[in-house]
């Protein structure tokens, strides 16, 4: 059995019908294949998926069906899995948990959509993916679901660093992080994507704020800028930075992850603790 068990904050749902349909909209007239999803490998069933968890001693996923607004088109990239994924947290429980949309062109709603999803189905968070609107993490268009998440109690993940996606990266500034944080001190904030390439932004931020956490999703430990890997080893860092995959493969991930040479209480807490605190999982 794996030596380190693990909870994966950021899942895209890769079951191979939202996969199918993800492709075939970066198929489209001026989109880019972002080098991250060239390597995802679709699963193809839940069986399949939970099967591969327990291989590699991923204990829970938090998984997403990743909003993303396509710059170029004006429109979702791949399909609505919210139902899906509800479907899944139920007949997995305790290993599948949801995480929540939201569309800044449509506040009403999605404010609804959102209320439903954590109340009703017991989703544990939000995810953004900002830049295919062209707005900025502090925009006011973003402040209701702040406002929103603050009441429900659950974190707001948004990717932050440069989008590899044909969209705008300058959205994703983690220095935006301060303001949102400052005006809602209560919501847990989390910069995905290490911030890359402004890493040290996203770490001065959570370094002053308790509310802003850092999740290393999306790369792979080898490719960790020199200042994440020095955050990592240092104990400032062991209560303020969480794992996500964003569908690298697991096995790979915890590898290079336990190659780093972090101590290992770091190491437990970045892989597993820390998501299981700041998400309330033993709530749930």
């Amino acid at each position: 059995m794996p030596d380190v068990k693990a909870i994966d904050t950021l899942f895209p749902i890769i079951l191979k019908d939202w996969f199918d349909s993800w492709k075939a909209a970066t198929n489209s007239p001026g989109e880019l294949h972002c080098m991250v999803e060239n390597t995802w490998k679709p699963f193809n069933s839940p069986e399949e998926l939970i099967a591969e968890m327990d291989r590699t001693g991923v204990e829970s996923v938090l998984a997403t069906d990743l909003l993303a607004w396509s710059y170029k088109r004006q429109t979702r990239f791949a399909k609505d899995y919210r139902d899906k994924i509800y479907e899944l947290s139920k007949k997995y429980p305790g290993r599948i948990y949801g995480l929540a949309d939201y569309n800044p062109l449509n506040i009403s709603e999605s404010l609804r959509e959102l209320e439903r999803d954590v109340r009703d189905r017991g989703f544990v968070g939000v995810y953004v993916h900002i830049y295919g609107f062209d707005i900025p993490l502090d925009d006011r268009r973003m402040y209701p679901l702040y406002a929103k998440a603050e009441e429900l109690g659950v974190p707001v993940q948004m990717q932050t660093g440069y989008v590899l996606e044909a969209m705008p990266s300058e959205h994703g500034r983690p220095m935006a992080l301060d303001r949102i944080s400052l005006d809602f001190p209560d919501l847990v904030l989390v910069g995905t994507h290490t911030g890359y390439p402004w890493v040290d932004e996203l770490i001065a931020v959570s370094m002053k704020l308790p509310n802003v956490y850092v999740s290393i999703s999306a790369w792979l430990p080898k490719y960790f800028h020199p200042s994440l890997v020095s955050y990592l080893k240092s104990r400032i860092s062991a209560d303020k930075v969480i794992f996500g995959s964003n569908g690298l493969a697991w096995g790979r991930y915890l590898d290079q992850m336990k190659e780093l040479g972090l101590p290992e209480e770091n190491l437990r807490k970045i892989l597993y603790d820390n998501a299981k605190r700041i998400f309330k999982l033993d709530a749930h």
